[in-house]
């Protein structure tokens, strides 16, 4: 094997055109000979290209409507011979195979074909054979062969060709079949998962995962940590797909804070009104709901304005003007909305470094997702929690049923709670938190870390006493003891909610029915680890 490699035959056969005639016009000017099929064939000749069919180098036809075309020894021996393996070669002189020194293929569309919602059988016909199968005998013999899946790699391709008079290096090889590899990996990922979906098999005895690169980071969670952001295909809004209006480049852990800010903001629909949620280091700072887009996130800084310094924050509702002149007053690091108006624009224009990203709309908070963690040697799989509750869903279990108000702020606690980490306490008053305890080894702890908050909060703001005096309180997982609840009675709760399910429920119960408080049971826990 020597380093440099002539390309003199390429086999062209893609499912995206785009960039295909150009590319194949500066191959024919290097006097590459262009073998094709199908579609690309037609394309590239209705282009004035002379290409041969590979019909016609195999000796049989496209069949069984296309399913078998590529796979004959004609195709994938000219793909597999070592150049430099005199058995090889005299094969080759045998059965008059020819070299293919470059493969040019992208797959059918299958991602995009389920994300458009075909059914099964859709769905399998466009699972490529031939494509992978070419891809992975053209990677594997990269010692002499060139494979290019990506229409992104054409320029870099004709670049190494100018480069190097006709030839590529090895190490741009190695390149391209590393990129080859990924792409059949993340092909068959897609496709056993979604066979895994279509199969309602939750637990498959393989799982493999993909994804594809979208930006490199400058460092992960600290500086001396590399990091990538890879996507995942799916059109889900948030994050991911959202349009980066202005501002310095994401951050990984901004990333990850505004997609804790956009999922939660997501679980209160525009149609109940504007809302607005502030994220500091994956938990929420402050959540608010108003008659206006400015009046929520002014209710939500409230909450616990030294935290929400330098936070993210998330909108149910097109940015508008006033809100962005009034988020413009302290640092903040990522504002995400469904849209933005001009004026708003406008006033986050002379912040360069705050970041603005738009997307097409909220996500839905009861879709259906996986979520992967990994640990020392393997990975947790488990379903997004997308478990939603109504009034309908509560038990109320105290002497006290909760008023009108109590429940809509209960309900609204809930809905908060399920995104603060574990050990979550939320207090609540007229749609707007008040308190918020995060990620404490000890329930109680929770409580009176929350409570405190809306003290030193109450004292900034001038108030006589603390927002959490006749407010609600959210717990995401049962009170092990009466402690937590008395701690937030103390605090000025006057009604509860919480999963239940805990060997002394009926103690909790009495404690709350001797402090005078409301409570109702949902069923359902929200740990977030």
């Amino acid at each position: 094997m020597t380093d440099l490699a002539p390309l003199r035959r390429a086999l062209l056969s893609v499912s995206d055109k785009t960039g295909l005639v150009d590319l194949g016009h500066a191959l024919a000017k290097r006097d590459v000979e262009l073998l094709s099929t199908g579609g690309s064939a037609k394309t590239l000749r209705d282009a004035g290209l002379d290409v041969k069919d590979v019909a016609e180098v195999t000796g049989f036809p496209e069949m069984m409507d296309g399913r078998v075309k590529t796979l004959h020894p004609m195709v994938h021996g000219g793909l597999l011979a070592l150049r430099d393996n005199d058995d090889h070669r005299a094969s080759m002189d045998e059965h008059g195979i020819g070299p293919i020194d470059l493969l040019v293929v992208n797959l059918y569309p299958f991602e995009e074909t389920v994300a458009k919602g075909a059914d099964y059988d859709t769905c399998i016909e466009n699972i490529d054979i031939g494509g992978p199968a070419m891809i992975r005998a053209a990677a594997k013999n990269h010692a002499f062969v060139n494979v290019v899946v990506d229409v992104q790699d054409y320029e870099a391709l004709l670049a190494e060709l100018d480069t190097h008079d006709g030839q590529t290096t090895y190490a741009f090889r190695q390149r391209l079949a590393l990129n080859a590899y990924a792409r059949t990996g993340a092909y068959d990922a897609a496709v056993s998962g979604w066979m895994a979906g279509a199969l309602n098999e939750t637990a498959p005895r393989r799982r493999a995962v993909a994804g594809q690169l979208a930006q490199t980071l400058r460092y992960g969670e600290n500086p001396h940590q590399s990091a990538a952001f890879y996507t995942d295909g799916s059109a889900r809004p948030g994050v991911a797909t959202a349009q980066q209006v202005q501002g310095k480049e994401l951050s990984y852990n901004n990333i990850n804070d505004t997609d804790a800010a956009f999922e939660l903001v997501s679980e209160f629909a525009p149609v109940d009104g504007p809302a607005c949620a502030i994220i500091k280091h994956a938990n929420p700072c402050g959540v608010a709901r108003a008659g206006t887009l400015k009046e929520a996130y002014t209710r939500a800084f409230d909450c616990d304005r030294t935290s929400a310094f330098g936070g993210i924050i998330a909108l149910n509702q097109p940015l508008d003007g006033a809100t962005a002149e009034e988020i413009a007053g302290i640092f903040t690091e990522v504002v995400i909305a469904p849209g933005a108006e001009d004026d708003a624009r406008a006033v986050f224009a002379a912040k360069k470094n705050l970041r603005l990203l738009t997307t097409d709309g909220l996500a839905d908070p009861a879709q259906a997702a996986l979520m992967l963690k990994q640990v020392s040697g393997g990975y947790l799989v488990q379903d997004k929690d997308s478990g939603q509750v109504s009034a309908d869903d509560l038990k109320v279990v105290t002497k006290r049923a909760p008023s009108d108000q109590e429940m809509a702020d209960m309900l609204f606690a809930w809905k908060v709670a399920k995104h603060v980490k574990s050990n979550a306490i939320v207090y609540v008053k007229d749609g707007a938190t008040v308190g918020v305890g995060a990620g404490q080894m000890s329930r109680v702890d929770s409580c009176r870390i929350a409570a405190r908050k809306s003290q030193d909060m109450a004292a900034e703001l001038g108030l006589a006493t603390p927002l959490t005096q006749g407010s609600v309180v959210a717990s995401d997982a049962f009170f092990p003891f009466p402690d937590g609840l008395l701690t937030a009675a103390e605090a000025g709760a006057t009604a509860v909610i919480q999963p239940g399910g805990s060997m002394r429920d009926d103690e909790v119960i009495a404690a709350a029915d001797e402090a005078g408080l409301a409570m109702v049971l949902t069923g359902m826990r929200h740990f977030r680890h």
